[in-house]
């Protein structure tokens, strides 16, 4: 069974089918507008739902498109990025591949952790963090953690700050947003990918006007614009009711099975993060051991090499295809292959 890819569960994604027969057929030309006014009017409004003022709104072709385009109209080669760790590994390639120094923080089950961030700030220009749906770890910021980062992001007003929200409406977990201390240099960046499907790529970005507007500017240079077919299908399939209902059944069916997971480990003592979307983080104190050992028994999963800088040695386990009695022969497996690792997880 493969639990290392990260996908979305097929079954739960949503049917293209009654979203095509939808589509307008007329031609979209050079010099037409290039972003579909109903689906920035919903996009504003689930922004604003979620506490994050929508002055300004652009479209990209996803997260990571949205935030290496953010951090070029900023951020020069040889600058410092805050990132958590540990991390998606193509957020981390990104910021290597652009020529950003990675200075990580620490992450928990409610967010990042205030000491580390701020420590990791000094001489920092910019500050990425997952509120919600942390790849891999699953962390998503609490209302208490929430406070205390804003007070903290409120002393540093020269960062640029960018959220990203993955897994968006799937993620299990209510959304708290850092912006509202940050008057300027912000943006909220929510990806579609993890609940209309991979291929269904499109993120909207929230942000400072100045930041948009540089966004943006750069865009008409360069992509132009992203798909209005595509901009129809997401609108078709976020904002239909029917559709909103299948998005509210896929996300109930995705913390079930994460929770079954945490369950089943926690009954073999073996120590886990999972708090929200569909990624388990288990501390291990012999990555290749234990992905060997699981791959042998039939489970693939991911080992914690590529998402670390400094952090412990992990594996991560995709939840979002594992039914529970699934989960409950995993943990078994597992706890089979490290008797010690609650344990020495404690230590790590």
């Amino acid at each position: 069974m493969d639990l290392a890819t990260g996908n979305p569960d097929p079954a739960l994604l949503p049917q293209l089918e009654p979203a095509l027969r939808t589509l307008t057929t007329d031609p979209h030309l050079y010099g037409d507008p290039g972003e579909l006014r109903p689906l920035m009017q919903f996009l504003a409004a689930d922004f604003e739902a979620d506490g994050i003022p929508p002055r300004s709104l652009a479209l990209v072709n996803g997260a990571l498109d949205g935030i290496e385009r953010v951090l070029r109209e900023h951020l020069r080669p040889g600058d410092s990025v805050a990132v958590e760790d540990p991390a998606y590994p193509g957020l981390l390639d990104l910021l290597a591949a652009a020529g950003y120094r990675r200075v990580p923080f620490a992450v928990d089950d409610g967010g990042p952790v205030g000491d580390s961030l701020a420590a990791a700030l000094t001489g920092a220009r910019a500050a990425i963090v997952t509120p919600r749906a942390q790849n891999p770890t699953g962390a998503a910021i609490s209302a208490e953690r929430g406070r205390e980062l804003r007070r903290l992001l409120g002393t540093r007003r020269d960062i640029l700050l960018i959220e990203n929200d993955p897994a968006s409406v799937v993620a299990g977990a209510p959304y708290v947003s850092l912006t509202g201390a940050h008057a300027a240099g912000w943006v909220a960046i929510r990806s579609t990918s993890k609940f209309l499907g991979p291929d269904l790529r499109l993120a909207a970005i929230a942000g400072d006007p100045r930041t948009i507007a540089r966004v943006e500017g750069r865009q008409a240079l360069g992509a132009r614009w992203v798909s209005t077919i595509l901009q129809q299908l997401v609108l078709a399939l976020w904002s239909d009711p029917a559709g909103g209902r299948q998005l509210a059944r896929a996300a109930a069916i995705y913390a079930q099975r994460r929770a079954a997971l945490m369950a089943a480990l926690r009954a073999h003592g073996v120590a886990a993060h999972g708090a929200s979307g569909f990624n388990v983080w288990v501390p291990v104190y012999e990555e290749a051991a234990i992905v060997a050992g699981l791959a042998e028994a039939g489970w693939a999963v991911a080992a914690g090499e590529r998402f670390r800088i400094r952090t412990a040695p992990a594996i991560r386990i995709t939840t979002s295809q594992l039914a529970p009695a699934d989960a409950v022969r995993l943990a078994a497996t597992l706890a089979a292959l490290a008797p010690m690792n609650s344990r020495r997880a404690a230590a790590c």
